[in-house]
């Protein structure tokens, strides 16, 4: 554990790429230097606890080394003593649907699933780019039970149970623990979750690995944290937010107590305001800009992720051109919704904050 003081800077993250039986071999625009890949990637995980870090105090140490090594007022008081980092972002890639899948919540989690981190997945995705007719697969259709699910496992025709969704550039999709779901092909997807990876597949469309063999199924544990009546889940509806400049949007994409999740377009500087509560995350979506604090400033490009530590106090992002970027926090809901509240002199609807 470091002794001597340190002043809060940002720290950039570099990404770890995951080959995916399913993924793409260009993920350009994000990343334009990942094209003719020798083999698919899918996944770019911003947030995984062995992460890079590239600038900072902390330069070559992994975010899980730093997580537990930085200041507790870096982390912010909500996570003061926590050892775990609680938040992954990752950016997804499919050119095929995903499997048919479904996460298990805390509870059980906890229960069965201690050796894995015993934490659940809530999990939201925001659609940074979709082609023509791209859609996902979000719960099953009304009148899906356990029995006419096993027989459509059996019988090859499962996804024909699931209720597809179309999707399109900017639109955000919340995905609550136990909703049946799968990505389709032809999108990018920024997905902002609990840090969990517990993934329960139930159907792979007969593929097999690069040794040839199919991927392990997890029908037992699927059924038993399965919602076979309504979930929560589904298009949220964007809220706009208050925001201190003139050439700014910034609009509530998603909340729950795991992570809110807000998209800021940017034409000129904007200011945020840390909370001492919580430390921020930013992911830059489109265009570049300088991350500036009272004592430093870093050129941020698109596909970058940050981490800004909760005793900022705040921070300011200068576009060099028109930008846009995720901020994705730990939220207190209770003042989040009293933001709201005074932002739109209303309640906020219930498709946007989750319990």
């Amino acid at each position: 554990m470091r002794t001597e003081p340190l002043h809060a800077e940002p720290l950039r993250l570099e990404p770890i790429f995951s080959p995916r039986i399913w993924g793409a071999r260009s993920l350009a625009p994000l990343f334009p230097e990942k094209t003719d890949l020798a083999e698919p990637l899918g996944e770019a995980w911003l947030t995984g606890i062995n992460c890079k870090i590239i600038a900072s105090a902390f330069r070559g140490k992994t975010l899980g080394e730093a997580w537990c090594e930085m200041p507790a007022e870096w982390r912010g008081t909500k996570f003061a003593t926590d050892r775990e980092f609680p938040l992954l972002v990752k950016f997804i890639f499919p050119k095929e649907m995903l499997s048919l899948q479904v996460h298990p919540d805390d509870a059980y989690a906890s229960v069965h699933e201690r050796a894995a981190g015993g934490r659940g997945k809530t999990e939201m995705w925001h659609i940074v780019s979709a082609e023509r007719d791209a859609h996902i697969l979000l719960g099953l259709k009304p009148g899906v039970d356990r029995k006419s699910f096993l027989i459509g496992l059996e019988n090859h025709t499962l996804e024909s149970l699931f209720q597809p969704v179309p999707v399109h550039d900017g639109d955000t999709i919340f995905v609550s623990a136990g909703t049946p779901h799968a990505i389709g092909p032809g999108m990018i997807v920024c997905e902002v979750q609990e840090y969990s990876d517990l993934t329960y597949r139930v159907y792979d469309f007969g593929r097999l690995d690069a040794q040839g063999r199919p991927r392990e199924l997890h029908i037992e544990k699927a059924l038993e944290v399965t919602h076979f009546g309504s979930t929560l889940a589904g298009e949220t509806v964007p809220l706009p937010l208050p925001v201190p400049a003139a050439n700014a949007e910034r609009t509530l994409l998603a909340a729950c107590r795991y992570f809110a999740t807000e998209q800021w377009k940017v034409a000129s500087t904007v200011t945020i305001e840390m909370d001492p509560l919580h430390f921020d995350l930013i992911v830059v979506l489109a265009g570049s800009g300088l991350l500036r604090t009272a004592d430093f400033a870093f050129p941020c490009e698109r596909g970058e992720c940050w981490f800004l530590p909760a005793n900022l106090r705040e921070y300011h992002f200068e576009p060099i051109e028109s930008a846009t970027f995720i901020r994705a926090y730990v939220p207190d809901l209770s003042s989040l919704r009293d933001e709201l509240r005074h932002a739109t002199q209303s309640t906020p609807v219930n498709r946007t904050i989750f319990e």
